[in-house]
Parts: C-alpha cells; structure tokens; sequence
C-alpha cells in the first residue's frame, strides 16, 4: 500500500500515531482496537497494510499476532513528517 494513501485513512492515521508515540510497545489487534476506539476487523486490515508498508512489524505467533513500529530511521522520519502535516492541516 502507498505511503501517502495510508495518510488519508483515519484508521492508518490513528494506528501510526499509536505506534509513533509509544515506540517501544507490541500490542494485538485487540488492544489496538482499544486504545483507538475503532473495530477490530477494520483494526486488523489497516495493521496489515502498515505491515506491507515496512512502518509496522508482524510478531507472529501460532495464537495472535502482535505488531511492532519499525525499527527504520528513514521511515520512521517519514512518518513523522507526514503526522505533523497532517497536525497543522
């Protein structure tokens, strides 16, 4: 999926914001769906576009999938650049 399609998804924007700021976390899709008050079905397809986008890391296991935000400088300035735009716009 295209960088700059994810950007004009709510659900991607709040997804990305999530990760961006608590950089560190593994979460499911569940407790994705939690902390941004979406669905999760609707949750779970965004996380695997940000997967195919390289921004986010699938942790599978044989029960759940936990994802993770990249470990990518370049891609994680990217996205940073991209959250402030869309702040200010």
């Amino acid at each position: 999926m295209d960088i700059n399609r994810i950007f004009k998804s709510d659900i991607h924007i709040k997804i990305l914001k999530f990760f961006h700021e608590n950089q560190a976390s593994i979460d499911t899709p569940r407790g994705v769906a939690t902390w941004i008050g979406e669905e999760r079905g609707k949750v779970k397809t965004a996380l695997e576009d940000l997967v195919n986008a390289k921004i986010l890391v699938a942790h599978r296991a044989t029960s759940t999938t936990g994802y993770s935000y990249t470990n990518d400088d370049k891609i994680i300035s990217k996205v940073k650049k991209l959250l402030k735009s869309k702040e200010s716009s």
